[in-house]
């Protein structure tokens, strides 16, 4: 497949907010009914899976990396959407910079590092500039990057959603076919209540839950390997149960983690066979079951 190259030096408009080059007349949008538009799939993508909750800094970018990470190392075709307009985190975790080609047909080819595709605003401004955009213009850039990205053909698409329920997980559920949502949140009733907010909005746009995981779990200290339940240890099996949520389980509070998206090697790249890494393993082979992702594990593909 050629590509061109893909210019941020352009005009900025309210219709096209990326500047995508157009070639005749534009792709129309799915018609209104009754005031809201008609999901569609995201093409050529098999299943879409939102990693979601209402509370921010919970770890929902480095849960999805980490999952996505986790498909591709299982034989799955994988990618992950940044769908955080103001603050996106995936061009840090998967070490990528630069801005992405463009295909014959104007559509944006995502970056790819350690076998998971990626698109991200982050790759389309620079990486300390602001984006300072009103609602229209900000979902007019979230309806390109959902729908004018060339997959080139997956298994799964992780989206990794922005903290709140407001303007971007409305566009994004009333727009895709999610396949499912998971929920992650740390144990604390502070990140809970918004945990639940993130439930309840799912439910009433009718995305199914695909389950709850619960991050920053334990901390194992590193010298007398004491282990603490700094966050609390039950609050997210608690509300799964209140809720009849599946728990898919949790992931420990370790330095590792955070020092590991740092460096832009994620804990299923940097450190394969550590408890870490399995706990990410684990949640990912519990949601290609749910998803029905028949290439999982089927590595000699």
């Amino acid at each position: 497949m050629s590509t061109r190259q893909f210019s941020i030096l352009r005009h900025l408009q309210h219709e096209n907010p990326l500047g995508l080059p157009r070639a005749g007349a534009p792709p129309q949008l799915p018609r209104m009914q009754r005031g809201l538009p008609q999901r569609r799939r995201i093409k050529g993508v098999e299943k879409v899976v939102a990693v979601s909750s209402a509370k921010g800094g919970v770890g929902k970018s480095t849960l999805s990396v980490n999952l996505a990470l986790a498909f591709a190392q299982a034989g799955c075709r994988s990618g992950v959407l940044d769908t955080d307009i103001f603050g996106p985190s995936i061009p840090k975790l998967l070490n990528l910079s630069g801005e992405p080609g463009l295909t014959e047909s104007s559509q944006l080819v995502p970056l790819q590092n350690y076998g998971v595709k990626s698109m991200s605003m982050g790759y389309l401004v620079g990486q300390d500039a602001p984006v300072v955009w009103r609602g229209l213009m900000v979902m007019k850039a979230l309806q390109q990057l959902l729908h004018e990205v060339d997959w080139g053909g997956l298994d799964v698409l992780v989206l990794d959603l922005p903290p709140g329920t407001g303007d971007t997980q409305l566009t994004i559920t009333q727009q895709v076919v999610l396949d499912g949502a998971v929920i992650v949140s740390t144990p604390q009733d502070i990140a809970l209540a918004d945990a639940v907010k993130g439930i309840n909005m799912f439910r009433k746009v009718n995305v199914p839950i695909l389950g709850m995981v619960q991050n920053m779990s334990v901390f194992t200290c590193p010298n007398c390997n004491h282990s603490t339940h700094i966050f609390g240890s039950e609050g997210v099996p608690r509300e799964c149960n209140k809720h009849g949520i599946d728990f898919l389980g949790d992931v420990p509070l370790h330095a590792s983690i955070c020092g590991d998206a740092d460096r832009g090697r994620p804990t299923i790249v940097a450190e394969p066979r550590s408890s870490r890494a399995k706990a990410f393993r684990d949640i990912a082979e519990q949601l290609s079951s749910k998803l029905g992702i028949t290439r999982y594990g089927d590595t000699g593909r």
